[in-house]
């Protein structure tokens, strides 16, 4: 963690637009979290979706008894306060909603308000996060490649088994011995990647099945509800699934 660290630091000072990819689930949130309350920086959040349309970014007019007023998106917002603004998901947002931010991305450092006629220099302090997991790639949900060598890309996996065991342990409550065999099974999940899962259990699924397990469900119950259901709908894939949690706690 401590090249990513060093890497999003660099790219703060400069002023960079930061690319976090990886997998859910295993920490590109939390790790932006971190970074803000490090650099001692206000965070704005955007979730991305597929009917996010630019105003929803930047801002919109909205009638008010007697006047329409103008109403900054959270986007705007940020680049007028110096906020780190991270939206998350960005491939989950449609492409021409998405090119808003390439004026921000570059040397201009600037966001056009076409409604108002007006042209926002960005904050000193402003930041550009995005996140996306490269493993939804595909023809229709991609970054544009003029999008993409905008930013600075920071990889996250999920951790060493080790390490993933204590942040199950510790955001849950689960004692170590719990929280290792859920990374167990959660790991022998990512293996099953590419025959029919598109994601393995993520450290978030892990998490939740500790703290159901805490609040006194079987470990299998607690595996059902937090791993294998919401992984897949499909039965063969459901009864691979369970017989791989079912090993893990032989």
């Amino acid at each position: 963690m401590g090249t990513e660290i060093a890497v999003f630091e660099a790219a703060y000072r400069h002023r960079l637009p930061v690319m976090l990819k990886g997998p859910t689930g295993c920490g590109k949130t939390r790790f932006l979290e971190y970074m803000a309350w490090r650099l001692r920086r206000p965070l704005v959040t955007v979730a991305a979706h597929e009917d996010m349309t630019a105003a929803d970014l930047v801002g919109r007019f909205l009638l008010v008894p007697g006047a329409t007023v103008w109403h900054d998106g959270p986007l705007t917002l940020a680049v007028r306060g110096g906020a780190i603004c991270y939206i998350d998901e960005i491939v989950e947002a449609r492409q021409d909603t998405t090119v808003v931010i390439h004026p921000l991305t570059d040397a201009r450092r600037m966001l056009p308000l076409e409604k108002r006629n007006e042209m926002v220099a960005a904050h000193a302090d402003f930041q550009l996060v995005i996140s996306y997991n490269p493993g939804y790639q595909s023809a229709v949900k991609d970054l544009k490649e003029s999008t993409k060598q905008r930013f600075v890309g920071i990889e996250f996996a999920y951790p060493a088994a080790a390490v993933e065991a204590e942040i199950v342990a510790r955001e849950s409550g689960a004692e170590a011995r719990l929280a290792a065999l859920l990374v167990e099974i959660g790991r022998g999940s990512r293996n099953l990647r590419g025959q029919g899962l598109e994601e393995g259990a993520s450290t978030r699924m892990l998490i939740h099945a500790g703290r159901l397990a805490l609040a006194g469900l079987a470990v299998m119950e607690a595996a059902q509800a937090a791993i294998v259901l919401p992984l897949t709908d499909d039965p063969d894939l459901r009864e691979a699934l369970t017989a791989a949690v079912a090993a893990c706690l032989e």
